[in-house]
């Protein structure tokens, strides 16, 4: 009896120091880890970043930014995310992950929830800074540092990967991921390649005209990729704006793309259009030329190869069945 009361005992023992061995080596190695941390600094739209150490604790401002960092591997760094009310839910593939980040706020992420969440990074759209958002000289004397997203071309997207591959030390990650938003869209463009652009008209929302998307919204590129033309593209002072509707009518779109979140329904906007005395005059509508898509689809983030293929089907389901 006592021989194999002595034998368990030392089984526990030797587990014991098996797992005192294994969280050591942990330490160790989560040690060694930060002490190699190259110092990296960004110039993030004209403002210099500079990281000494590799953020641990991230919140993600807007559905774009969250499902940029489950694309990059990144999820188990975020803490918690914003503007899900501007979201519609993550792709299939990042569903079940996006799915376990905390949601900080709904909304707009607010000064107090920020601040009391312990972060020691962020990545967020920029219209959550600024005079009617987050002040980041506050947020830095509080040991965040803020990474804003604002990109209006592929190309600033892109270094906005980059610069997440260098800040997070998966640089071969970020680069991969590039390369093949690069090849999707390259192939869209190769079926475009002798098809007439169409004419769009990004609906937002409606109301006393049109709230739509200006030349320099990043939206603007992506219809473009697709084979289309935004139709307010000559309004080049503003990313978003309203438009009267005798504006749209002197347009003639040939196409309608409906953004699609929180509320009203697209259904509901679909609705508006036709019911609208102005709007229900164009052939477009009279057709139901209709695209929808999500809005965290047109902002820049992960999507950018998603979109345009979504945007090229409806624009020209001929090359697409």
């Amino acid at each position: 009896m006592f021989p194999v009361i002595l034998l368990l005992m030392l089984v526990i023992l030797l587990a014991g120091c098996s797992s005192s061995s294994q969280k050591t080596s942990a330490l160790k190695e989560n040690a060694k880890t930060e002490k190699e941390y190259k110092e990296v600094t960004i110039d993030n739209y004209g403002e210099k970043l500079v990281i000494s150490q590799k953020p641990q604790k991230v919140l993600t401002l807007g559905p774009n930014a969250t499902e940029l960092f489950i694309a990059l591997g990144l999820s188990d760094y975020v803490i918690g995310n914003s503007l899900n009310n501007h979201s519609r839910g993550a792709l299939p593939a990042y569903k079940e992950q996006y799915e376990k980040i905390p949601e900080l706020t709904h909304g707009s992420a607010t000064r107090e929830a920020v601040l009391t969440s312990g972060a020691d990074f962020i990545y967020g759209i920029d219209w959550e800074f600024g005079e009617a958002g987050l002040d980041k000289k506050e947020l830095a004397s509080s040991g965040i540092i803020t990474y804003q997203n604002s990109a209006l071309t592929l190309e600033q997207i892109y270094k906005e990967i980059n610069d997440l591959g260098k800040i997070f030390q998966i640089e071969d990650k970020a680069k991969a991921f590039i390369a093949d938003q690069q090849s999707r869209i390259a192939k869209v463009k190769e079926k475009l390649e002798n098809k007439k652009t169409v004419n769009v008209l990004v609906y937002d929302s409606g109301g006393e005209g049109v709230f739509t998307a200006g030349g320099t919204n990043f939206e603007s590129l992506l219809i473009e990729q697709a084979g289309g033309k935004n139709i307010f593209s000559d309004i080049k002072d503003k990313q978003w704006t309203t438009v009267s509707f005798e504006k749209v009518l002197e347009k003639k779109p040939d196409y309608i793309v409906i953004h699609d979140y929180d509320a009203p329904s697209a259904e509901k906007k679909i609705e508006e259009i036709k019911n609208n005395p102005a709007l229900s005059q164009l052939d477009c509508v009279k057709q139901e030329k209709f695209v929808v898509i999500t809005l965290e689809s047109v902002l820049p983030g992960d999507r950018m190869a998603y979109t345009v293929e979504e945007l090229a089907k409806g624009f020209h389901p001929d090359l697409f069945r």
